[in-house]
C-alpha cells in the first residue's frame, strides 16, 4: 500500500513538472522542498531500469576531454556530473532544490551566470516545462560562440524529431550529432554558431509531449 502511494505521489509530481512553466515549478518547489526529493526518488527507480542512464553518456564524454572545461548542468537532479567530473572541469549545477553542495537552486531559464562564460551546457532529462525553449535559450545565454549544447531526452517525448531540431537551430545552434539508437532516449549535440532571436515567434510546447506515466 505504502508502494502504491508513493507511486501516486510521484506520478502527480512528474505530470505537474511536465504541465507547467519553470517559474511555476520552482515556486512549488520553494513551498515545499519536500516535493523535490520525492520526485528524485521515484525518478531513480524508474531510470535504474534503464540499460544506460544518459547521464553516464556525458559523464563519459567529459571525462574524455583533455581541456579544463566550464560546465553548466542544466536540471541536473542530485548532481551526479559534477560529483563525478568537478576535479576536472568547472561544473554549475543548477535544479529547483539545492538538492547537495554541489546545486544552485534556481528556474533553469534564469541562472545565475553571465553572458558567454560556459564552454558546454547539459540537458539531461531536464526539458521538462510548457517553456522548456526558454532553457535552450537561456543556454545560448551563457554558452560561449563555439560552446556546446548537449541534449539527452526521452525519445516518446519528441513528436518530431526534426522539427524539434529545427527549432533548436532558430535559437542560434546546428546541429552536430544526432543518435536515436537507444530504445528509451535521444541524445543531441549543437554548436552555438549565433545569438537566440530577440522574441519567439512560434509555440513550441507541443515539441516536446509530457512524459506522464500510465494510472494502474
Amino acid at each position: 500500500m505504502q508502494q502504491k502511494l508513493k507511486g501516486a505521489r510521484f506520478r502527480w509530481i512528474n505530470e505537474t513538472l511536465y504541465t507547467t512553466t519553470g517559474t511555476k515549478a520552482y515556486d512549488m518547489m520553494r513551498n515545499d522542498p519536500k516535493i523535490f526529493e520525492e520526485y528524485h526518488q521515484g525518478f531513480i527507480s524508474q531510470v535504474e531500469k534503464w540499460p544506460v542512464n544518459p547521464v553516464d553518456v556525458f559523464i563519459k564524454q567529459l571525462e574524455a576531454s583533455k581541456k579544463r572545461l566550464v560546465v553548466a548542468d542544466m536540471g541536473c537532479g542530485e548532481a551526479k556530473l559534477a560529483a563525478t567530473v568537478s576535479k576536472q572541469h568547472k561544473v554549475h549545477s543548477f535544479d529547483l532544490v539545492a538538492y547537495n553542495k554541489y546545486i544552485t537552486a534556481c528556474n533553469i531559464a534564469k541562472v545565475p551566470l553571465k553572458n558567454g562564460v560556459v564552454d558546454v551546457v547539459v540537458f539531461c532529462l531536464a526539458l521538462m516545462g510548457t517553456d522548456f525553449i526558454e532553457f535552450i535559450r537561456e543556454a545560448n545565454r551563457i554558452l560561449r560562440t563555439g560552446g556546446e549544447l548537449k541534449i539527452a531526452e526521452v525519445i516518446s517525448r519528441i513528436s518530431d524529431i526534426g522539427a524539434f531540431i529545427c527549432e533548436l537551430e532558430k535559437q542560434g545552434f546546428k546541429l552536430a550529432r544526432k543518435d536515436t539508437s537507444n530504445k528509451m532516449f535521444a541524445v543531441f549535440q549543437l554548436t552555438k554558431v549565433g545569438e537566440a532571436p530577440s522574441s519567439l515567434i512560434n509555440d513550441t510546447k507541443d515539441l516536446l509531449k509530457p512524459c506522464i506515466y500510465k494510472r494502474r
